[in-house]
């Protein structure tokens, strides 16, 4: 939106640079909050193109809009008319506030739960000595992961909808933007710890002389540390070149958005990769012929384990990674908010 706000913006600069001067008769150019138009005689009719910045909300911007000089200065136009002249579909968007409210409902319901049952887990992995090992370790930290998303997401709809932060396109105050920053880590990590998770397995099972204990700092520096380092290049990215807003807009022309996107989407990538070969290696063990039938029957669990770990890698959000942001957008936000509110 901001694009919008930020191009209307250099409309109205031309417009008053182009209009200057003084008119003796007729009707002064000027710029009417929507267009700019030109100087005309009394009982001129001038008709100009809709602004460009109408192909934001419509294909079919390219309509017309007229106004008549008078002796009493311009006619003046109906927003409704304008809209419908320059293509906006005033029923396009009846339903949307009904939608985005039932889909902040849902990953709030699903946040919630998931935080419940992650604190639940946490709680019993602890209290239970016989479960403290590094693959539980392991498991506590993508589960800590999670919890600060949920608690991030709670955060964020607080700041931005409670508190009323509802100019996005001015620079916005240090603590709104401390906030998405924190939001913004937190959701890496979850992706960066996910990424632990398939390295861990994966070595589990590839590497024989294994040393958890030895991999476990490094697994720590990737979940926790990486992110640290992409978000922080990503924040003085955005104070530097891009300081608009409380920086929770995704304009279609934010270089700075693609420092988080390129990092999550090469951690799917590589959980996926990791995922086929942890597949190939439990099938090379199950059907070697050199293994006991209870080993056998210990891989076919792992096997089976390891099938409803694909949701939870991130796999799923291979399907909507290289379609734009603006396409699909009612089921993006069903797939990767409600959806991704309950992994």
């Amino acid at each position: 939106m901001c694009d919008v706000v930020n191009e209307i913006e250099l409309e109205k600069e031309r417009c008053e640079n182009h209009t200057t001067g003084n008119v003796t008769s007729g009707c002064q150019g000027m710029w009417d909050i929507i267009a700019c138009w030109p100087s005309a005689r009394i009982g001129e009719v001038v008709t100009i193109t809709c602004p460009t910045y109408f192909s934001y909300f419509s294909d079919k911007h390219r309509g017309n809009l007229s106004k008549t000089c008078t002796a009493y200065g311009w006619t003046e136009m109906h927003p409704i008319d304008i809209a419908v002249n320059c293509g906006y579909n005033l029923n396009s968007t009846s339903d949307d506030g009904k939608f985005f409210w039932q889909v902040k409902v849902g990953y709030t319901i699903g946040h919630s739960v998931s935080l419940i049952l992650l604190i639940t887990a946490i709680v019993v992995l602890c209290i239970f000595r016989k479960l403290h090992c590094t693959r539980n370790y392991i498991h506590m930290h993508l589960f800590v992961s999670f919890i600060l998303k949920a608690i991030a997401v709670f955060i964020k709809d607080l700041v931005l909808y409670e508190f009323g932060e509802v100019d996005n396109c001015s620079p916005g105050s240090v603590g709104c933007k401390a906030v998405i920053v924190f939001f913004q880590y937190c959701v890496m990590a979850s992706f960066f710890w996910l990424l632990v998770e398939g390295l861990y397995l994966h070595a589990l099972l590839a590497v024989s002389f294994f040393s958890e204990r030895k991999y476990f700092w490094a697994y720590i520096m990737i979940g926790w540390g990486g992110p640290a380092i992409i978000i922080t290049a990503w924040s003085i990215g955005k104070a530097y070149y891009n300081d608009v807003g409380c920086w929770d807009i995704i304009e279609t022309t934010d270089v700075f958005w693609w420092i988080i996107k390129t990092p999550i989407l090469a951690s799917i990538l590589v959980n996926f990769v990791l995922f086929i070969c942890i597949i190939r290696i439990l099938r090379q063990k199950i059907n070697c012929p050199d293994i006991g039938r209870n080993e056998s029957n210990q891989y076919l669990r792992l096997a089976k384990s390891t099938l409803l770990l694909i949701p939870l890698f991130g796999i799923n959000f291979i399907v909507f990674a290289f379609i734009p942001e603006q396409v699909k957008t009612e089921l993006r936000l069903i797939f990767d908010l409600i959806l991704g509110s309950f992994q």
